[in-house]
């Protein structure tokens, strides 16, 4: 499936767990690997200021911290930029066949500094980068067995948008080529209401069970496959709370798609709060989906209809939400 994978790494003499899953994975899938690492000088806006002899020193050094984990069947490379991390990442996955993404949550800098225990989201170069390209991002918290690379459970989040849509048919092309049980997740967000029951949960559950049974299966024929629908009130909780329950190996989302309305987000793409904290916090790998686009490089992937896009109801009806007369009132 994947034939040419980009790693981003920040780390030069100590193994870092994107490029060592980024190795695993190449070998799988028999695929090209480009190794980065961009370093940053004092100023961005001036790159001379880093001489090839150190440039080449770098690359020496990462090729050597990396070479017992390098097979005869990998294809590496290893490439040395020079600027703005994000910015240098883009330009090299601007090659027409790179088709997936591989970074870690933040940076080293970053993780020394009290943002990331405060914050507890992905950092500023993983936005970035998630924001402005559409192929495929892998996040990668700690190092992953090689077994769990089959990815034999896999947890796909679904609430009914066109990226959701978009994360669920690569879903179905990963769990077919692993031979995989596919998990499709939704969370009913439970209202902090006190007249809320269990008769009103009961009636949720039933009909977002037949929206999302409606939304997926056409995706969905051949693939071995069971619904997790859960209450809740953070989304991304749930999603790990199901994670671990599973035992899932992949987590698949999709995250916000372009905005056009608005002052400040027209035309952009955003993260989202579930992306953003599940990548944060997932104990297996994060693989984010931002647009349709990304998925038309696989000639064997179902890819959503256009028309399809547009007449789906992608609302969430809920029974909090609904206008109640009579008795039934609450």
């Amino acid at each position: 499936m994947f034939k040419h994978i980009l790693v981003a790494t920040d780390r030069v003499t100590r193994a870092d767990a994107p490029v060592l899953t980024a190795l695993d994975l190449a070998g799988q899938y028999h695929a090209k690997l480009t190794v980065l690492h961009v370093l940053e000088p004092g100023f961005t806006s001036n790159t001379e200021q880093v001489s090839p002899d150190y440039t080449e020193a770098i690359k020496t050094k990462l090729h050597k911290t990396y070479e017992s984990d390098v097979t005869y069947s990998h294809i590496v490379r290893f490439t040395i930029r020079t600027g703005c991390p994000w910015k240098e990442i883009l330009n090299e996955a601007h090659n027409p066949d790179t088709d997936l993404i591989i970074l870690g949550p933040h940076s080293k800098q970053t993780e020394k500094k009290e943002a990331v225990r405060k914050n507890k989201k992905i950092g500023n170069t993983a936005r970035k980068i998630l924001t402005r390209k559409n192929c495929p991002m892998m996040i990668i918290n700690k190092p992953i067995a090689k077994e769990k690379l089959k990815f034999q459970k896999i947890i796909v989040g679904i609430d009914f948008s066109i990226s959701c849509e978009c994360a669920l048919c690569l879903s179905v092309k990963l769990s077919r080529d692993f031979n995989s049980i596919l998990y499709p997740f939704f969370m009913i967000p439970i209202p902090p209401y006190p007249k809320y029951n269990g008769v009103h949960y009961k009636t949720d559950m039933d009909a977002l069970t037949k929206k999302l049974e409606e939304f997926c299966d056409v995706y969905l024929d051949g693939t071995e496959h069971e619904y997790k629908i859960w209450g809740g009130a953070l989304p991304h909780q749930e999603v790990l709370k199901c994670a671990e329950k599973t035992d899932a190996d992949l987590i698949i989302l999709g995250s916000h798609t372009k905005n056009d309305t608005g002052k400040n987000y027209a035309g952009k793409w955003y993260a989202g709060s579930v992306v953003e904290r599940v990548s944060f916090r997932a104990d297996c790998p994060v693989l984010v989906l931002n647009d349709s686009k990304a998925l038309e490089k696989w000639h064997d992937i179902q890819i959503p209809d256009q028309n399809r896009e547009t007449a789906t109801d992608r609302s969430i009806n809920l029974f909090h939400l609904k206008k109640r007369k009579g008795p039934s009132a609450c």
